[in-house]
């Protein structure tokens, strides 16, 4: 016959196990409450406006300056960035220089991935782009402009928008928004794409 295990034994041990308990379903609970209030971990955040609904280009084929189509889907894998800035041949011609060459830097800083990322320049180019391999000259038309949203310029600047392999857009970045954060987004997305 075994001995009967004291009460302070089975005390101990019952709060040992509740505690156990409490612990692994607090965790779930609090985990569940964050996520389902909005709340994400500020790594996890976009720096451009994430678009609600997306614009959706998917059915659009942009024409190149020279009248050929760009098709989507021939690059598979390739994100977008695109920018299409007004009265670049005239008075704001400085100002697209600048937003051009912000383009050309996010685009050298993705390394190795850069080739995964074009530059849709919609309009007239402030400066010869022959030498930036990355960019392709696109002419402005309604398909265009109905498929990116709030495509209006403001007195800081022109937007800029982010589009998925499938053609459809997902960040846009508001007038005079800090390259640094279309960098940063975008090396996000080539790491999980």
């Amino acid at each position: 016959m075994t001995d009967p295990v004291p009460a302070v034994t089975v005390r101990r041990n019952r709060n040992a196990l509740i505690i156990v308990i409490v612990l692994f379903f607090g965790g779930m609970l609090v985990a569940g409450i964050l996520r389902f209030s909005g709340w994400r971990p500020h790594g996890m955040q976009n720096k451009g406006e994430m678009l609600q609904p997306y614009g959706d280009l998917r059915g659009y084929t942009p024409t190149l300056l020279d009248g050929t189509p760009y098709a989507w889907k021939d690059s598979p894998r390739t994100w977008r960035i695109v920018a299409m800035p007004e009265g670049c041949d005239g008075t704001r011609r400085a100002a697209c220089a600048r937003l051009l060459q912000d383009l050309d830097k996010v685009w050298r800083l993705m390394g190795r991935n850069a080739d995964r990322v074009h530059v849709l320049w919609a309009g007239a180019p402030p400066v010869d782009v022959a030498p930036l391999r990355e960019v392709r000259l696109v002419r402005v038309d309604d398909g265009l402009r109905a498929g990116l949203p709030r495509a209006q310029a403001t007195p800081a600047g022109d937007p800029v928008w982010l589009v998925d392999p499938n053609g459809f857009v997902v960040l846009r970045y508001a007038p005079g928004a800090d390259p640094g954060d279309l960098r940063t987004d975008l090396a996000r997305l080539l790491r999980i794409n």
